[in-house]
């Protein structure tokens, strides 16, 4: 019988930067903006619908540890993870839907991360102490309780480095991750979460 396993990549849901424009001005993490509301029904209407139209089961998710990728994976693991196929139509998030924990894994992963240069990120928007302030547990906590997979050894142990040529290191190294974790999990479906490639 042969296999086939199947990686889904998905891009982060509606970020607060791009609809309220002053969010910058006053935000501690300019560089990491969270999810609006609109960003988080999105998400878990797009977890609904692979749900029920995706012809396999997603085993595993890995997730860039920007804070709108972690808000998306987590609606999206919720939707995916709910105890009844039948879900409420009135729920536009995950809020108060019961999941199942065993029917899906997730993980942060630094290699999926934002494309680390100004095409992405605007400098004056850098940390100033280049410290990026990515705290995995407190990320992980975000996620729903029970599918955070704590045995996992990342492929990248550490984000990738300011400034990254998009061309050179940026493609090369999304088409690598996606490569290495495939390989990583051949026996598995994979729900990558990252972001859009741009410049």
């Amino acid at each position: 019988m042969q296999h086939y396993q199947n990686v889904v990549v998905m891009r982060h849901g509606d970020r607060v930067d791009s609809f309220e424009p002053m969010w910058v001005s006053f935000a501690t993490r300019p560089w990491d903006p969270h999810l609006i509301q609109q960003g988080r029904v999105r998400a878990f209407a797009t977890g609904r619908e692979l749900r029920k139209k995706l012809p396999f089961t997603l085993n595993r998710v890995f997730v860039s540890p920007f804070l709108r990728c972690v808000r998306t994976a987590a609606e999206v693991v919720v939707a995916l993870s709910a105890v009844s196929d039948n879900q409420d139509p009135n729920n536009l998030t995950s809020d108060g839907v019961p999941i199942d924990p065993s029917k899906i894994k997730v993980s942060v992963e630094y290699g999926l991360c934002e494309m680390m240069s100004r095409a992405a990120i605007r400098l004056d928007l850098l940390p100033k102490d280049g410290n990026w302030g990515f705290d995995i547990p407190k990320l992980e906590a975000l996620l729903p309780a029970g599918t955070v997979d704590k045995n996992v050894k990342r492929v990248y142990e550490k984000l990738p480095q300011w400034v990254e040529d998009p061309n050179l290191h940026t493609r090369p190294r999304y088409k690598q991750i996606v490569k290495d974790l495939a390989d990583k999990y051949p026996t598995e479906n994979l729900l990558l979460v990252t972001h859009g490639v741009t410049g």
